[in-house]
């Protein structure tokens, strides 16, 4: 029994180390993007943000996208208010005062929420609907917005002429270790993004920065079929379009495109919010992410049966090994979003990092979670 065990972690271990061996090689591959300053034409776009209870943050977002460099008369802000229980609504009726292209649309005044389980689906449909942009531009209402952000974009689709673009996020900074290992964590999962997008390899994006063109929004019927998983906005969409568009999707690799977001505050918010991310993991249609994700759990699960097979050499071998290849990966990733001194503690991290994986892939096939103060299968 020993042998076996021993074995099939050598096994997992190595998958697991020639995995982020093609990651650090696609990544490494990647060129930012260099943006033309005399380019003169303009894209339409227009920018849809959901939001559910942002009162706090919903005007921090909203300046920082009427602080952007583009010409105002060729974007449009469109906040869809999801049903939210605070001043969200009356934050932006205030905003649309001074600034025209600021809209707010309501997911009210055209469902009830009892018929309906994937909200942001819906409010990013509606607001597609009534869009006056050619393209979409999607962000969360917790997010801060770099000011050549929608430059870049146009600047990308004029270049490149493509269907959907995937762009790079990442958590603010903050004190605490509870922010500093998600920051970590989401180091990993955005340099496996680009990584894995800009090789063409999987239907990878993050909702709170990714634009696609609103012709082909229609062409693929929107969210038809996956609309009643709760989360998966963003990859389904992308995956979709990929299949059906001949695969014209992009990766906006230029460090002034990144989006800012807040952390999750305490702990109980961030296994939640990892439960919806891995509660879509069962639908994917992108057979290279479903093999990938089943290789990494696999994988952390057999630290745990290490553990409880008491095989404590084994384990620490084996913890050390990842923790390598990891740091390996991670070290380009850092420096691109210009956070190189975020690895000196990463070790010390890996026993939690293995088991908040397994519980939230675990929950996230399992059970119902709660989100935003709603309850969602």
């Amino acid at each position: 029994m020993l042998l076996l065990l021993a074995w099939s972690v050598a096994i997992l271990s190595l998958l697991y180390a020639l995995l982020l061996l093609a990651y650090r090689y696609w990544f490494s591959k990647l060129k930012p993007f260099e943006l033309n300053e005399f380019i003169t034409q303009h894209t339409h776009f227009t920018v849809v943000i959901p939001a559910r209870n942002e009162a706090s943050n919903i005007k921090a977002c909203v300046d920082s996208i009427l602080a952007q460099d583009y010409p105002h008369e060729y974007y449009e802000i469109i906040v869809i208010d999801d049903f939210s229980e605070d001043d969200t609504a009356f934050i932006v009726k205030a905003l649309r005062y001074d600034f025209p292209n600021v809209r707010l649309l309501s997911l009210a005044d055209y469902y009830k929420p009892e018929e309906m389980n994937s909200f942001k689906k819906k409010a990013i449909e509606k607001a597609v609907s009534q869009a006056k942009g050619h393209w979409i531009v999607t962000t969360d209402a917790d997010c801060i917005i770099p000011k050549q952000w929608l430059t870049l974009f146009n600047a990308y689709i004029l270049e490149h002429q493509p269907v959907f673009i995937a762009a790079p996020v990442m958590f603010i900074k903050e004190q605490g270790i509870l922010n500093e290992f998600q920051v970590l964590d989401f180091l990993a999962l955005q340099g496996i993004t680009a990584a894995a997008v800009g090789a063409g390899k999987h239907s990878m994006s993050n909702g709170a920065n990714l634009a696609f063109e609103k012709s082909a929004f229609i062409a693929v019927g929107g969210y038809q079929g996956v609309d009643q998983i709760a989360s998966g906005d963003d990859m389904f969409l992308m995956h979709k379009m990929k299949v059906t568009l001949s695969n014209r999707i992009g990766y906006l690799f230029h460090p002034g495109a990144v989006v800012l977001t807040k952390a999750m505050g305490d702990w109980r918010d961030f296994i939640m919010q990892r439960i919806r991310w891995s509660s879509k993991a069962r639908y994917y249609d992108d057979n290279s992410i479903f093999w990938v994700l089943l290789l990494v759990y696999l994988y952390n699960l057999s630290f745990l049966i290490l553990l409880f097979a008491q095989e404590y050499t084994i384990f620490m071998l084996s913890i050390a090994f990842k923790t390598c290849f990891e740091m390996l990966f991670l070290f380009p990733v850092t420096h691109f979003f210009k956070m190189p001194g975020q690895l000196r503690f990463f070790p010390f991290y890996q026993p939690l990092h293995f088991l908040y994986t397994l519980v939230a892939g675990l929950f996230g096939q399992v059970k119902t979670y709660t989100w935003k103060g709603r309850r969602v299968k």
